[in-house]
Order: structure tokens, then C-alpha cells, then sequence
């Protein structure tokens, strides 16, 4: 099997988490400027300004990126077809069945990296002729799933004959090695980039997920099929009591979107929302992206050459 890092041709295997309004250029420029992966969030969003974001992160670097796409939004399409016309190389999906859109892109020149929940969802992608998987544990910020990520990743890995990528609850060295002891190739990384000196989002929001305990997230939604974690907060109580009365899945998704909006935008933590993963309290300063990357490879090398032999 090739690894991760030869199969998208990128220097180390990190993944930047493809995080709605905050995995814009900037960010993502700067991840694959330092040597991982980065990935554009697409969610919400129209063609052009998706070539938009592409034609800048191309102006930050010439090394690999990724654009995520959210499949069942209602501009899927039309998202894709300015992935193949601008001659993306690498695509993640996320949101819906992406079988059946494996193929054309393949066609077209594309890699594909879908999000798996499950162990039989990865055997279906791998089937179709995915290039890889990222699997993602429910510590991980944002929608999540049931599963955390040691189990969900041994049963993924063990499914598939793909490069797999673990992400959930990883923000440093320790993990990445974790993640290579489990047979995983690599790992992906949200909250840990949503605090960089890149990440073009408020400081505050920054600030809240340096400040964070491991402790104080919470996951909401589960009782209407949409979980989501979230730092602990009268807003966010507020949003779970409403949930509680009655609130729709469809109300609470534009709730939950425009208080998020709020707290990235306008630093409002307080009516706002922080979404991000339990690791946030491992995640202790605000930190340039390339400084975070050599840390992680540094770290996960010192941690691996120290191992005992049984």
C-alpha cells in the first residue's frame, strides 16, 4: 500500500479539517505551505466563490490542496464542476453517499477521499475506487458520530485495503504516533488549526478554545439526528432547552449555523457558539500553522523512537 503522504504527494500526513468558515485560503494556503494537506470547506457556498478561494490559495502555494464537498447540499454540482474546470487534483466528501460520484471524478483526473462513518461505509468507497478514507470519532468538534475514534479507526483499518486517515481528538505528535501504532497513515486536525495565527476567524473564538478544559464540551442534537459538540455555554443550554421543546432538525441546523456564524465572525462567544473537539484542552496557545505542523512531526518522531519493545 502507498502511503498517504506519496498518494496526494504532500511532505507529512496531516490533514487540515475541512471546518465551515474557517478552512478558507488563509488556512488552507498555509497547511499545505508547511507540508500537510490543506482542505477547503465548501458548505453553503457557490461556484465562485469557490474558484474564488482557489484561485487565492494557489496564490499562497504550489503545493497540493483539497477542496471538501458537502454532497447533499443543493450546490454540489455546481461546486464540482469548478473543482474539475480549475483542475483540483484531490477532493474529500462529506454529507451524503459519495459512490456515485467516485467514478466521474476518477475520470476527470480527480483523487477522492471520502469520510467514512463506519467500517461498511469504507468498504463501499473502497469498492467504488476511492484513493482513501478519513474516518472521524465522535470527540471531534462540530457534527459528530456515535463512535469514538479508537474503535471506529481499528474497524476501518482493518476493513480496507486504502490508505486510512483517523481524525477525532488528535492535536499533536502523540497523536499522530497513536494513530500510526492503530495502522493508520495519518491523521486529520481541526481545532488545533482553528486556533492558528492563520485560521481567519475572531480572536476570541480563538481564545476560548486555548481556555478550554477537556471538560467543557458538549454534544447537542442527538434526539432530532443531528449531534453536534460544542463548548459549554448559556447559548448553547439554551439551543439543547429548545430541542427539548420541540425544536425541528431543520430550525436548529440555522440556528446552530447562524449563532456559529456569530462567534467566528464577530468574536461573540457569548450569544455565539464554539464549535470545536474535546482536544481543544489539550490545545494550549495560538500558534503559526507551520510552527504547529513541525511540532506535531517532531514530537510523533521523538514518541516513536522512545517506544518499548514488549
Amino acid at each position: 500500500m502507498k502511503s498517504i503522504c506519496d498518494v496526494v504527494g504532500v511532505k507529512y500526513p496531516i490533514f487540515q479539517g475541512s471546518m465551515a468558515a474557517v478552512a478558507e485560503a488563509p488556512l488552507v494556503g498555509a497547511v499545505s505551505e508547511a507540508g500537510g494537506l490543506g482542505i477547503l470547506a465548501t458548505a453553503g457556498r457557490d461556484g465562485k466563490w469557490v474558484r474564488d478561494q482557489i484561485h487565492q490559495i494557489r496564490q499562497i502555494t504550489s503545493k497540493p490542496f483539497a477542496v471538501n464537498v458537502m454532497l447533499l447540499s443543493h450546490r454540489t454540482e455546481e461546486v464540482l464542476k469548478v473543482v474539475v474546470e480549475e483542475n483540483v487534483k484531490i477532493v474529500t466528501t462529506g454529507a451524503g453517499n459519495p459512490v456515485p460520484f467516485i467514478g466521474p471524478l476518477k475520470e476527470a483526473g480527480i483523487m477522492v477521499i471520502p469520510v467514512v462513518a463506519n467500517a461498511h461505509q469504507a468498504q463501499k468507497v473502497e469498492d467504488a475506487g476511492a484513493d482513501a478514507v478519513v474516518c472521524e470519532g465522535t470527540e471531534a468538534g462540530g457534527h459528530v458520530g456515535e463512535v469514538t475514534t479508537l474503535p471506529l479507526a481499528r474497524a476501518v483499518i482493518q476493513a480496507v485495503n486504502i490508505p486510512v486517515v483517523i481524525a477525532g481528538g488528535i492535536c499533536d505528535g502523540r497523536g499522530l504516533a497513536a494513530a500510526f501504532a492503530l495502522g493508520a497513515q495519518g491523521v486529520q486536525m481541526g481545532t488545533v488549526f482553528c486556533a492558528s495565527q492563520e485560521a481567519p476567524i475572531a480572536q476570541e473564538y480563538k481564545e476560548a478554545i486555548v481556555n478550554c478544559q477537556l471538560t467543557d464540551t458538549v454534544v447537542i442534537g442527538r434526539e432530532i439526528g443531528a449531534p453536534v459538540r460544542l463548548i459549554k455555554s448559556d447559548a448553547v443550554k439554551e439551543l439543547a432547552d429548545q430541542i427539548k421543546g420541540g425544536l425541528s432538525r431543520d430550525e436548529f441546523e440555522k440556528l446552530n449555523l447562524g449563532a456559529l456564524v456569530k462567534a467566528l465572525t464577530k468574536g461573540d462567544t457569548e450569544e455565539g457558539i464554539v464549535t470545536i473537539g474535546q482536544v481543544a484542552g489539550n490545545v494550549t496557545a495560538i500558534r503559526p500553522v507551520k510552527e504547529i505542523i513541525e511540532s506535531v512531526v517532531t514530537e510523533a518522531k521523538e514518541v516513536l523512537n522512545n517506544l518499548s519493545a514488549f
